[in-house]
């Protein structure tokens, strides 16, 4: 269990113990510095442990033993094309360099072993440098918890086994049919895939170095003296807490999306929903202020549609939701607003669907697309998943049913001369196979999480004709968010004039991300955060302590 013994002294503090504090702590460990990894909440792992876990790398070990193309001109000519205003050469470059090293440096020392998650395109496809037959996502291989001891009950989302590995589910482009007995097999040695694979390996490779995870410490304040920032203080067990650091800190504790008024304050158009666990609050942003950090990318997030079902909730009481992959991308589904019309092509890629749910009426002062409904059919419930849903199964409550749309109208409370209009519309062009007003279907990333039993854009197009007809509301939540203190390419985190702060660093969704607010593919997230992980903590380990 977790070591309660007080540290003094440490060459580097790492706050945080997702997947860019648990990397950091290993590449300051590996470059020779003493560590020590504080954890504010009682779990390991963040936002990490509770994700597909998989890792964004272009130009990665695994592209280039499968004889795939790929270049860093491509990558950054793929983000540039992207660009809003919101990218910055030396991060960017920095992240497109170091995300292949940090992913052969944590193969190398056990901390990964990762797999290509065959097929899975890019986000954006018309652009430069994109690859539409993948080879940039990195899926993990599966990983026996039992290896972990008594740790492995600190991981979170622990009670939500997952014996497959993504690529096997129809989340990762797979059947999601694994042989019974090989199921059995995983269940029995209690093997786990997706993000508590990733956690778990990190973990391990964490403990077998002697970095103990100093679990329900919380920082309070940055210890500054003539400058620099040379440890930590807050409150441990009841008391007063103080660890010094000779070289350095890096601030890795998430975003800041379960904090309701830094969310208000920053983010752009409504977000109430987050996917993370609630341990996001902003604490490394309020540290990394205090020591007068400069910000950026703070009106963005890693957005993402959400399934909030009433009554699912965290441990402490805070409201669970998921992202909605799957749900509206199958065929038989479609997504309406509050005036019983379509406002996307449902299919498209989670985080650019922002757009559509933060469209602003100037002329009504609202939010025009909220709420959302996905509305589908018993054709979709005789096949496809809602959440955690399965056909066949009894349907809760808090999804709607009627005999005919108009009944379902009311029930949602969208005008029923509309809703009718669009189904039979949509309808129309699901028959045809062509979308008109969204082009849903037309992309390779439409196909992706579709029914791949179809062809061409039937995978994920099939009209809603078949009652009784259903419907459940559709929240705009997101994954993270994704601004924070300013870095250099390094990791060190910078004040006001572009300088660094001495002895700051920060990595992972507490910083703003060298992507900016792009998300470019799958692994958006985690890629970003083992390559700043990785640079932060080599430059921590190596740094002054003058």
């Amino acid at each position: 269990m977790p070591n309660r013994a007080m540290i003094e002294e440490c060459d580097v503090i790492v706050l945080g113990s997702g997947a860019a504090g648990m990397t950091a702590a290993l590449a300051a460990h590996e470059s020779g510095a003493q560590v020590r990894l504080i954890e504010r909440f009682d779990r390991i792992g963040g936002t990490a442990a509770v994700s597909g876990g998989v890792i964004w790398t272009a130009d990665n070990p695994r592209q280039r033993a499968a004889g795939l193309s790929d270049s860093r001109e491509e990558a950054l000519a793929y983000f540039r094309s992207l660009d809003h205003g919101d990218l910055r050469d030396e991060t960017l470059e920095a992240f497109v360099d170091a995300a292949p090293q940090a992913v052969a440096f944590l193969e190398e020392i056990d901390a990964l072993r990762v797999s290509l998650l065959a097929g899975y395109p890019d986000y954006y496809l018309d652009r430069p440098g994109a690859k539409p037959m993948g080879g940039r996502a990195l899926d993990h291989d599966l990983f026996a918890l039992g290896e972990l001891g008594d740790w492995a009950s600190r991981i979170y989302a622990i009670e939500e086994p997952k014996p497959m590995m993504l690529r096997e589910t129809a989340l990762g482009g797979g059947s999601g049919i694994v042989p019974p007995t090989e199921l059995q097999r995983r269940i029995a040695a209690n093997e786990r895939g997706f993000g508590q694979a990733m956690v778990g390996r990190l973990l391990k490779a964490c403990l077998a170095r002697g970095i103990e995870p100093m679990l329900e410490t919380r920082t309070d304040r940055l210890t500054i003296e003539r400058g620099r920032i040379v440890g930590i203080e807050g409150e441990r067990g009841g008391e007063p807490f103080a660890l010094r650091a000779r070289k350095g800190v890096i601030i890795a504790t998430g975003g800041f999306e379960w904090d309701e008024r830094l969310r208000r304050t920053f983010l752009r158009g409504p977000a109430d929903t987050p996917a993370s666990p609630p341990t996001a609050r902003g604490e490394g942003l309020g540290l990394a202020l205090a020591a007068g950090a400069s910000l950026g990318n703070m009106t963005s997030a890693w957005w993402a549609p959400t399934l909030a079902p009433p009554g699912e909730q965290w441990p402490g009481g805070e409201q669970r939701a998921a992202p909605v992959l799957i749900e509206r991308t199958v065929p038989h589904s479609l997504m309406v607003n509050r005036f019983g019309q379509r406002f996307c092509n449902e299919a498209a890629n989670y985080s650019a669907l922002a757009g559509a749910f933060h469209a602003f009426d100037p002329q009504s002062y609202s939010y025009r697309n909220k709420p959302a409904w996905l509305i589908f059919d018993e054709q979709y419930r005789e096949r496809y998943p809602l959440g955690t849903v399965m056909p066949g199964t009894p349907l809760p409550d808090w999804v709607a049913r009627a005999e005919t749309m108009d009944a379902l109208a009311s029930q949602i409370g969208v005008p029923a001369k509309a809703l009718e209009e669009t189904v039979s519309r949509f309808n129309d062009f699901a028959r045809d196979g062509c979308d008109a007003d969204f082009a849903r279907g037309t992309s390779a990333y439409d196909h992706f999480y579709g029914d791949r039993s179809r062809q061409g854009t039937h995978v994920t197009l099939g009209p809603v004709d078949r009652a009784p007809y259903y419907a459940v509301e559709i929240r705009m939540g997101m994954l993270g968010t994704n601004g924070g203190p300013q870095t250099d390419g390094a990791g060190r985190i910078l004040d006001h004039a572009d300088r660094p702060i001495p002895g700051l660093y920060g990595a992972g969704n507490a910083i703003a991300c060298p992507t900016g607010g792009i998300y470019a593919g799958a692994g958006g997230t985690l890629g970003p955060a083992i390559a700043f992980g990785y640079l932060a903590g080599r430059a921590a380990a190596g740094a002054n302590a003058s």
